[in-house]
């Protein structure tokens, strides 16, 4: 079947918007193609430097005809919904078909040729193409990321003619800026497009220049003894800037080598593209760099590299220039200027926020096994480097500097390692901290981050999260759980709510209680009383309603369990599981998980999975009794006369189980919590086949009622079984 090639040539692409294009250029086409009722076999999408191809293989030449039935309103149905119906189709009444006292238009479409469909699509693509920048030229109007010099549009080897404000489609194209021809040339399809451009210079496809870098650059620091640092960032960048790349090694001054290898790589990456280069004999980098050319020199790229060397040692010495003056500042002077820094406007400012941290992590310390003193004096250095001139250049190495500053002025080592790795982890590739200062701090400096949001009612909607709340819940669930760490989250979340407010005030407040008649005791007032008194503090931080403590609270804890429904199923767990958990009021990760996975495991028998029917037929027996009217209570009986063996039986499991899994929870082993259920299965089955519940006999309807009551409440110990699927 035919081929379909477009290409879109047009001066230099952003690299950072080629792929991002490409995908975009596949969605509208695609979208178009199929709307008129077009298929194909293959689709493939190219970006590059300075250009956008397309290629289709297997389009038919015209779409099929279609014939389609379109249900309108009934027969009986107002006359202003006839009319809409009408208007829409197109037709008169005396074409509408009745069936069944409902009408029906039959439409009938002849196939449209692709050429033209094709033509129609490129034109309301090219004009409503969704760049995040683009920008005119000339005189016309047509916008685009860049000035298009020449679009191909061929199927079937032959032209589809259609001109873009004053842009012919044709059969020709350019080849490398520098290295081609510097002629244009025609093509009369994709293999003939793809060879002729490789003979030009021009590697059509990422993932071809993304190779030929990789080797070529392997092979220039092998030829030296030396290893490149693998950078995917960058290597993706680089790969769109260079239609035929050629890496180049060059030489630096060694003295840069006295920098922090964080800044030489960042200074490197960021203003010039290269890549470093470290010894594997040696620790740290080697004097060196790796620039990707877009050229072929004629002397090997010596110039090349000696010019790139003299730019990367001006971007070095400034790099030096604020690490020499950074040591002459220190954690005093910037965390004074944190103070008129404002962190949001109904959360204060940076230095209130360092405070917060502090006074949480210190209380989290005890709990991940980390000295109080330590994890507070490394929050209180924790932000400090924001201020600092390093940080200013390269915002990306904030907490970084911040350590290696630290640990010059002489703090210890758990503190310097904390103010480097507080942030972490930032995604779910990033690593975890395990060492407990560092863990203390980096959970403290989330949670601040999540509950001052949630107070202020800035929380995530939809694809909406400005603050990365999302990631900030997901780095103290994965802080939580590969830490082992064993405490409530509503009470670390209460202690975060009352970092938002002054302690004096909060006494203040709860004095005032005191004297309202309110049982509580200053500091040692319980903490949910604590939040209810702080409502009316913060309430007066921002204009308009907030919500209380208690709610932020409670809001903050769903969207934990949120996040770690998400990262649990991520795992391979269902998100139901997690919410039956949930319900059971937990609040400590570590046991909730455990839970969830011995329960997966319970479910996934035979025992398991006929108990939950079980529940359910129990569940909804229970339920209907409910709508009726309260449940009967008080202990089941098993001496009734003429009492059926299989409820007798069922009435000595049920407590047999209660019993065991009690011992069983409060261990935490809950496998055996789950064999102990696992034990209900034969008397529910059997009681469920020989027993009618709804007994004509007042006493033993209540005795059956009492008894599913009583199965359900043992389960329920385990987790809300009404929530599971199934």
């Amino acid at each position: 079947m035919p081929q379909l090639l477009l290409e879109i040539f047009s001066e230099e692409i952003p690299a950072r918007m080629q792929q991002g294009a490409a995908r975009d250029l596949e969605r509208m086409v695609s979208e178009r193609l199929k709307a008129a009722g077009l298929t194909w076999e293959a689709l493939s999408v190219f970006a590059g430097p300075r250009r956008l191809t397309l290629v289709i293989d297997g389009l038919p030449t015209a779409a099929e005809d279609r014939n389609e039935e379109v249900k309108g309103p009934k027969t009986s149905a107002p006359a202003q919904a006839l009319e809409g119906f009408l208007r829409k189709t197109g037709l008169t009444q005396d074409q509408l078909v009745e069936r069944d006292g409902v009408w029906f238009a039959e439409i009938s479409s002849k196939g449209r040729q692709t050429t033209e469909v094709f033509a129609e699509a490129v034109d309301q693509i090219v004009r409503s193409f969704p760049w995040p920048k683009s920008m005119r030229w000339g005189t016309g109007t047509l916008r685009w990321v860049r000035p298009i010099k020449r679009i191909i549009a061929l199927f079937d080897g032959a032209v589809v003619p259609f001109e873009i404000d004053g842009i012919q489609s044709g059969d020709v194209t350019e080849g490398h800026r520098f290295l081609g021809s510097g002629k244009p040339f025609a093509v009369k399809d994709f293999a003939d497009y793809r060879a002729k451009l490789e003979r030009d210079f021009v590697l059509l496809d990422v993932a071809d220049r993304k190779l030929r870098i990789l080797e070529a650059a392997k092979a220039a620091c092998a030829a030296r003894g030396l290893v490149l640092v693998d950078d995917d960032g960058l290597l993706d960048e680089v790969a769109g800037l260079a239609e035929w790349p050629t890496p180049i090694l060059g030489d630096m001054d060694p003295q840069f080598l006295s920098l922090p290898p964080e800044v030489v790589r960042l200074s490197m990456k960021v203003h010039q593209k290269y890549f470093a280069v470290r010894d594997p004999s040696k620790d740290g980098l080697a004097p060196n760099f790796l620039v990707v050319a877009n050229v072929e020199a004629t002397d090997g790229g010596q110039a090349l590299a000696t010019g790139n060397s003299r730019v990367l040692s001006a971007r070095l010495n400034d790099a030096r220039f604020f690490w020499d003056e950074d040591q002459k500042v220190g954690f005093d002077a910037w965390n004074d200027k944190l103070k008129g820094v404002t962190f949001h406007a109904k959360l204060g400012t940076l230095s209130e926020r360092v405070d917060r941290i502090a006074a949480l992590a210190r209380e989290i310390a005890p709990l991940v096994g980390a000295d109080a003193a330590q994890a507070e004096q490394a929050a209180r250095l924790s932000k400090a480097d924001l201020a600092s001139g390093m940080v200013s250049e390269f915002p990306e190495l904030q907490g970084v500097m911040g350590g290696y500053y630290a640990r010059l002025a002489g703090y210890p080592d758990a503190v310097a390692d904390a103010v480097r790795d507080h942030y972490k982890p930032q995604g779910p590739g990033d690593s975890v901290p395990t060492a407990p200062v560092t863990v203390a701090v980096a959970i403290a400096e989330k949670l601040d981050t999540l509950v001052g949001f949630f107070a202020i009612d800035e929380k995530p909607t939809g694809s909406r999260d400005p603050y990365a709340l999302r990631r900030a819940a997901l780095g103290v669930i994965r802080l939580v759980l590969e830490n082992g760490v064993r405490t409530p989250l509503r009470e670390l979340t209460l202690q975060a709510i009352f970092g938002l407010t002054n302690i004096t005030r909060v006494l203040d407040v709860v004095a005032r209680f005191e004297d309202g008649g309110t049982s509580t005791s200053g500091v040692g007032a319980p903490a949910e009383l604590l939040a209810d008194a702080v409502v009316g503090l913060y309430l007066a931080k921002a204009e308009g309603d907030l919500p209380s403590p208690r709610q932020v609270s409670a809001d903050v804890l769903a969207f934990f369990a949120d996040r770690l429904t998400v990262l649990l199923r991520d795992q391979g767990q269902r998100h139901d599981l997690v919410a039956a958990v949930f319900a059971l009021g937990d609040d400590d990760l570590v046991r909730i998980v455990r839970r969830v996975e011995a329960l997966a495991a319970f479910l996934a028998t035979d025992d398991g999975a006929n108990l939950l029917a079980g529940y359910k037929r129990a569940s909804n027996i229970l339920k209907a009794e409910e709508k009726k009217g309260p449940l009967p209570e008080g202990a089941v009986a098993t001496g009734l006369a003429n009492q059926p063996a299989e409820e007798t039986a069922l009435a000595f499991a049920a407590a047999a189980a209660a019993t065991a899994v009690d011992a069983a929870l409060e261990t935490e082993d809950f496998a055996a919590a789950m064999t102990a259920l696992a034990a209900l299965r034969g008397p529910v089955d059997a009681f469920f086949t020989g027993v009618m519940v709804n007994s004509d006999v007042a006493e033993e309807r209540e005795n059956r009622l009492k008894l599913l009551g009583q199965v359900r409440a043992v389960m329920g110990r385990v987790a809300d079984f009404g929530q599971i699927a199934g």
